[in-house]
């Protein structure tokens, strides 16, 4: 079901610079319909963000191409992801050969994403909890995904990064965020990579906005 549009997808988000083949191969395997309700099904292969229910979004196809591509996830390695939402960016990294490790706060979105990682026999580890300090039991991490804005970079994910590691994370406003890839040389050095114009919903927890 959907192949036609998945595959039409692919070859769009190409066009816009994705070259990871690996990812591009993940990205057509994963059923992005799956992942939104079923009232927005028709429009799962636009390359566009869509509603999930409580104020969240689905990721742009193409945005979620590029942070894996950024973060370029290698079979084996340790992946903190905050913020689960649909489960579509954790599905993509699970199917990549990482373990694959995902928080959210919202717990309707995480009780909906743990059904679809269920049905779909997805071995994530999943938790209902605030993203912005991290999973500190797991840790230390490969790579880290935020898929929120963020007003700073949150110390405790730094300190859960493996040296090598890198975190992508979207920093900014609460409506347009610079997104940061970050390479953990060691515990006090950093290396910041900096890729402008990204729009995501914000990061609330202790280490990112308040909530209102």
């Amino acid at each position: 079901m959907y192949e036609t549009e998945r595959l039409l997808l692919i070859e769009q988000i190409k066009k816009k610079g994705i070259t990871n083949q690996n990812v591009l191969d993940a990205m057509s395997k994963v059923e992005r319909h799956l992942f939104v309700p079923d009232i927005m099904q028709q429009h799962a292969y636009e390359d566009v963000a869509l509603p999930i229910g409580y104020g969240q979004t689905i990721s742009q196809p193409y945005t979620v191409a590029f942070m894996t591509q950024a973060l370029d996830p290698k079979p084996g390695h340790r992946i903190l992801e905050i913020g689960t939402g649909s489960g579509y960016q954790a599905a993509i990294l699970f199917q990549l050969g990482a373990k694959v490790f995902t928080i959210e706060r919202n717990d309707k979105l995480y009780n909906s994403a743990l059904k679809i990682f269920d049905k779909l026999n997805l071995r994530i580890a999943a938790r209902c909890s605030d993203g912005s300090i991290g999973w500190l039991e797991f840790a230390p991490y490969d790579g880290i995904i935020v898929t929120a804005g963020s007003p700073g970079v949150p110390q405790n994910l730094l300190k859960q990064l493996a040296a090598g590691g890198r975190m992508i994370i979207p920093v900014g406003d609460r409506t347009v965020q610079s997104l940061k890839i970050i390479t953990k040389i060691s515990d006090d050095e950093f290396d910041t990579k900096e890729a402008p114009y990204f729009a995501f919903v914000p990061l609330v927890g202790r280490e990112g906005w308040k909530d209102k």
